[in-house]
């Protein structure tokens, strides 16, 4: 069992029994009984049809004893063609039928699915892999998918074997009932396979999932990866993974080859039972020669069913686990819960933090007693070191987190009363990296506003720079931006991210300010874009450049999640505390002032 070691279940991970995953899957099924009752029909026709090969045949043993006419013989062949025939026919059309009716249930419980981890904030994906939560949305419900084709299926060759039970009963039901006693023995071995199978099956999932995380994040970290050399360390995490998922399935094929293998064996004691129990029912003159051939050849008819119920556990159980990890992602509890859905109006923007906890892990606190009040239309910059909780208060104004204590505001009403979709499209948001998705700067911009008009979004950006970042674009709002906005530089993605917002006018304007170094015409475009957003909105910024920290309205520097000063820039500068001391290390070298100082310096030197 050492191959199943670190293959742990996500903690949102649920058990459900048997009996409320076929409910459930039931009830996917309701849109589809239509579909269902004529694949039931067809079901029930081919079933007919194809019980009544083994009779046919049985008939013409007999008749073969007989010395039938040759137009007997034509007619048989005929019916025989006619079976064959007929039986694939139905069977084509119930198949269709199955197909589409399973195709449009994977549909909408994919669709469930996605949606689920949509709705999901951000904490849970800082617990759970996005690749392992991808592996449930795409290859479980795939795997759902099949369970339900082999059940139909299977219920098809059930009923087959129901009908083809009544003829026999009728025509000798001694070697029926023997017939009937090899059932208790298929049965026993079925559910006697079934725990295992269920548990290698799950475990074979979570090892895929694991190779499926592994991809992703090796990925999506390419460009680093190579950066630093690591192609040979980045592949030989995955090989790690690969190798693990190998082992799992592995041990999972030879649990399930010993099914296969049983089968046939039982299925060859089963015929020797009946060869024997038939041929002294003929020396007796129970039956006839016909009679007893019928069930010979009826066996695989009535039992296949059975033993398929066997073949196929693993497949169902597999199946079963995929549902199982499907409707745990749907089920799982929501961190963040809203106690109203209140649609909120124009908001004033006045944010309130009232003796507010939060922390991320339990015995890690990040904000304690926390109380802060931005005033509507205040332009506020949150200065600290990394870790001191300025974008956790960020996260928290876009209910990205849940808090554990106090009470957070917006315009007097709590900020859980509000219904979120509606909430959040008054919040313009633009993260230390700013993320474009392909496609073009005009798709990336209308993100937020669909319906913005391409002569709005040029009004908009020809007062940034006078439109100058535009002639920097290949063509202009069409350039395509590539995977990530990795075809542009970092200054024209802050600006497409800040554009983006800009189109959407937002209440509260929240800013992670990104680090990286630009050109000064770029941060000057950027401070542009910024002023155009700030006139009309309450802001939130993370600042890390000067020109962004100085035009504040006031300034809160933060530490170890708590606030130590407050006021503008020469006031803080003033008291000579922690401000002034970030100034002197991270903000100083970007003044004019001290670009003048260090060119004297320089030509002192000389």
């Amino acid at each position: 069992m050492s191959f199943f070691a670190g293959l742990n279940s996500e903690k949102y991970d649920r058990q459900y029994s048997d009996r409320v995953l076929i409910s459930r899957i039931a009830g996917y099924f309701k849109p589809q009984l239509p579909r269902l009752g004529i694949i039931a029909a067809l079901v029930v026709i081919m079933s007919i049809v194809t019980a009544a090969l083994p009779i046919t045949v049985g008939k013409v043993v007999d008749l073969l004893g007989e010395q039938p006419p040759m137009n007997l013989i034509w007619l048989v062949g005929c019916v025989m063609l006619a079976i064959g025939v007929g039986n694939w026919g139905f069977n084509w059309a119930r198949r269709s039928l199955t197909v589409r009716a399973v195709g449009d249930v994977v549909l909408d419980l994919r669709s469930r699915a996605f949606h689920a981890a949509a709705e999901h904030d951000l904490s849970f994906y800082d617990q759970f892999s996005s690749g392992r939560i991808v592996s449930r949305i795409t290859s479980d419900t795939t795997d759902f998918g099949q369970l339900v084709v082999i059940i139909t299926d299977l219920t098809a060759q059930m009923f087959q074997a129901i009908l083809l039970g009544v003829i026999l009963f009728r025509t000798e039901w001694h070697m029926a009932l023997i017939m009937v006693g090899f059932i208790p023995v298929s049965f026993g071995f079925t559910l006697g396979f079934r725990a295992l199978a269920r548990r290698v099956t799950k475990r074979g999932m979570q090892a895929m999932a694991d190779v499926n995380a592994a991809i992703k994040e090796t990925v999506s970290g390419i460009a680093i990866a190579k950066n630093f050399r690591q192609e040979e360390g980045i592949f030989n995490t995955f090989d790690a993974a690969n190798h693990a998922s190998y082992n799992v399935n592995v041990q999972r094929g030879l649990v399930l080859s010993l099914v296969f293998p049983i089968l046939n064996a039982m299925g060859g004691i089963y015929v020797a039972i009946l060869v024997y129990a038939g041929g002294l029912s003929i020396r007796d003159g129970l039956i006839s020669a016909g009679a007893w051939y019928l069930f010979i050849l009826s066996l695989d008819n009535f039992m296949f069913p059975i033993l398929n119920l066997s073949a196929f556990w693993a497949q169902i159980q597999q199946g079963l686990a995929a549902a199982e990890r499907v409707y745990a992602l749907i089920d799982a509890d929501p961190a963040v819960v809203q106690t109203d859905a209140q649609i909120p109006s124009r908001l004033r923007g006045e944010v309130r933090f009232e003796h507010l906890g939060f922390h991320y892990k339990d015995e890690e606190p990040v904000l304690r007693d926390f109380n802060l009040v931005v005033h509507p239309g205040e332009n506020l910059a949150l200065v600290g070191h990394t870790g001191a909780g300025k974008s956790s208060i960020a996260k928290l104004i876009a209910r990205f987190y849940e808090f554990q204590s106090g009470q957070l505001t917006i315009d007097g009403r709590d900020i859980r009363t509000f219904d979120l979709t509606s909430y959040r499209r008054q919040l313009g948001i633009v993260s230390q990296v700013p993320f474009l998705f392909s496609g073009t700067v005009a798709d990336n911009i209308r993100y937020a506003a669909p319906d913005a008009p391409e002569s709005e979004m040029l009004r908009l950006a020809r007062q940034i720079g006078d439109g100058e970042w535009l002639e920097t674009l290949p063509d202009g709002l069409n350039t395509q931006v590539g995977e990530r906005g990795n075809r542009l530089s970092m200054g024209q993605r802050q600006l497409v991210a800040l554009m983006r917002v800009l189109v959407q006018n937002p209440a509260i304007f929240i800013l992670d300010e990104a680090t990286a170094s630009i050109d000064p015409f770029t941060e000057w475009q950027i401070q542009q874009a910024l002023n155009l957003i700030l006139k009309n909105a309450t802001s939130i910024l993370i600042a890390h450049r000067l020109s962004t920290v100085k035009a504040a309205d006031r300034i809160v520097v933060m530490q170890t999640g708590a606030i130590i000063e407050e006021g503008n820039h020469a006031g803080l500068l003033k008291q000579g505390g922690h401000y002034a001391e970030l100034y002197n290390t991270y903000f100083r070298h970007q003044s004019l002032a001290y670009i003048e100082e260090m060119k004297e310096l320089v030509r002192q030197d000389e």
